[in-house]
C-alpha cells in the first residue's frame, strides 16, 4: 500500500476535518491546502486565491516570465497528485479546503495578462472568483466531469477526483481570460 492509500477500515470511518496538524502530517497535503490558505474558515477558495496573487507578486521578483510559465507548468501534473492525496486522505471527493487548483489557476491568469495595474489584477481576481465559485457553462461541465466517481467501486476514483479538482479551476482561468481578451479587443 502506498503511503497515500487509506486502508479500507478508514474509509468507512467518514471525512476527515482539516487542520493544522493534518496539513502538516503529509507534504501533498501542505501543498494541497495552499500552504495553509485552505484551512481558512470562511470562503477559503477566496483566500486561495488571495495567496496565489501575492505569492505571483512575489515570484515575479525572482523568476522571469517564462520561469513563471515552467513552475506553471509543473505545478499541474504537481497538483493532479498532491489533490488526490489530500482528497483520498480527508475521503472528500473535492473538499473545499484544496486550494492548490485556486492556486495554480489564477497564476496562470496573472502570468497570461501582466503586465497589468492593480484595477487590472482586480478585474482578474474578480472575474476568476465569480467563474470558480457560480460554475456558468464549461465550469459547471468541467466540475461535474468527476463528481460521479464512486471510491468504494471505482479503482482510479480518487485519481479522478483528483484530476477533476484541477481541471474546473483550470476552465475558470480560461473562462476568465477569455473575457479579459474580449474586453481588451473591444477597449
Amino acid at each position: 500500500m502506498l503511503d497515500h492509500e487509506l486502508p479500507l477500515a478508514h474509509a468507512a470511518a467518514g471525512p476527515v476535518r482539516p487542520t493544522a496538524k493534518f496539513m502538516l502530517a503529509h507534504p501533498a497535503h501542505f501543498v494541497a491546502l495552499g500552504f495553509g490558505s485552505g484551512l481558512s474558515p470562511f470562503a477559503p477558495g477566496t483566500a486561495g486565491t488571495l495567496w496565489a496573487w501575492l505569492s505571483f507578486m512575489l515570484l515575479q521578483r525572482w523568476l522571469s516570465p517564462a520561469g513563471i510559465g515552467w513552475l506553471i507548468a509543473v505545478s499541474i501534473p504537481v497538483g493532479w497528485w498532491v489533490c488526490t492525496v489530500t482528497a483520498r486522505n480527508m475521503r472528500v471527493l473535492d473538499p473545499g479546503s484544496i486550494v492548490w487548483d485556486e492556486i495554480v489557476a489564477f497564476w496562470a491568469v496573472l502570468w497570461l495578462v501582466m503586465p497589468a495595474g492593480l484595477p487590472g489584477q482586480a478585474i482578474a481576481f474578480a472575474l476568476f472568483r465569480y467563474f470558480d465559485a457560480a460554475k456558468p457553462g464549461p465550469v459547471g461541465w468541467a466540475d461535474r466531469l468527476s463528481h460521479g466517481v464512486d471510491p468504494a467501486t471505482g479503482r482510479h476514483a480518487w485519481s479522478i477526483a483528483g484530476f477533476g479538482i484541477m481541471f474546473d479551476d483550470l476552465v475558470a482561468a480560461g473562462c476568465t481570460l477569455l473575457v479579459i481578451a474580449i474586453w481588451r479587443f473591444f477597449a
